[in-house]
């Protein structure tokens, strides 16, 4: 806690949503994939994504003032840095974390009207569409992870399993990650049919889909999958309230083969609730999005695990964010 505060430290902090609306905007409308690798006019970009000149230019001119863009003798430019991160022909791009982070930002805004009402906020699409939006939140999800997965399940410890089940496993971020490290097992990976396709695509280009099992459905209405001797729950419990968790935990209990492991992925709080303080900002996250979800502490964790017929829960690595991970076994 800073030991006092000014009135410009204030006034910074509240206009720091300024610089993250730019760069969204122009995200969702794909400007930077549409200046594409010559400089262009705001008059061509304006006309490559049907949207209003004077406008444009505005929004141009602020990415250049971020950095983000060069400007010459009228003309913006992509540096090739920045494309290989915003660009959607990039494989490098990260442009679905950005666009997930736009639709937070718009559920954020109405935050005290949901401190007042105790009611998630209303979601509002995105000039893309609420698919879109979808496909984005899935792609963030992978942007988010791809690069610390193969490290996350080298905290296992030699993880070993025959089959795994990834609950909520939205395009194979996870499956891939440990089914590379355990090349002899299999898996099954349950989401919502519209994410299906996408984990198909995934598994597919990763030359893996013929060691996966795809299911369709809602971990949170029906079954769960059963035989698995490994259940990975990655990002999931925060969107839950504590009664979704003991239900949900007692379904992969029952799914679980007899002595089966399973390992929560997620944000870890202190008893204070106060620490880590990105865990404090995400609980307003989920106070914003969800009708119950929150972060938990390792206390509420093992007490709902263990109502769960879990034993032997322990938190096996902590982190700053929402890579820490909790594991319990079955008996």
């Amino acid at each position: 806690m800073a030991s006092s505060w000014t009135a410009l430290e204030l006034m910074e902090m509240t206009r720091a949503f300024q610089p993250a609306c730019v760069v969204v905007a122009a995200a969702e409308l794909d400007v930077f994939t549409a200046l594409g690798d010559r400089p262009a006019s705001a008059e061509a970009v304006a006309g490559r994504i049907d949207a209003d000149v004077r406008a444009v230019t505005i929004l141009l001119d602020a990415l250049v003032a971020l950095g983000l863009l060069g400007k010459r003798k009228g003309l913006y430019q992509v540096p090739p840095e920045v494309a290989d991160l915003l660009s959607a022909d990039s494989p490098a791009s990260v442009l679905p974390a950005v666009r997930h982070q736009g639709n937070c930002l718009r559920r954020w805004a109405q935050l005290g009207q949901v401190v007042r009402s105790g009611t998630p906020a209303e979601r509002t699409p995105s000039i893309r569409g609420a698919e879109a939006d979808c496909e984005a939140f899935i792609g963030a999800m992978n942007n988010f992870t791809e690069p610390v997965a193969p490290e996350i399940v080298g905290k296992l410890e030699s993880v070993k399993f025959q089959r795994l089940l990834d609950i909520g496993g939205a395009s194979g971020t996870w499956t891939i990650a440990f089914l590379r490290a355990v090349p002899e097992a299999t898996a099954v990976l349950l989401d919502l049919p519209e994410v299906i396709p996408l984990a198909r695509r995934r598994l597919t280009a990763a030359g893996l889909i013929d060691r996966v099992t795809l299911v369709a459905g809602d971990y949170n209405v029906d079954p769960l999958p059963a035989g698995a001797d490994f259940a990975w729950l990655s990002a999931i419990a925060h969107q839950n309230s504590p009664t979704q968790n003991r239900t949900l935990y007692a379904k992969i209990h029952a799914a679980l083969a007899p002595g089966g492991t399973l390992v929560i992925r997620d944000i870890v709080m202190d008893s204070s609730r106060t620490a880590p303080p990105s865990g404090a900002l995400f609980a307003v996250n989920m106070l914003v999005a969800t009708e119950g979800g929150n972060s938990y502490t390792l206390d509420e964790f093992r007490d709902d695990l263990a109502g769960a017929g879990f034993a032997g829960v322990q938190q096996i690595h902590k982190d700053e964010w929402m890579n820490s991970l909790v594991r319990a076994r079955k008996a």
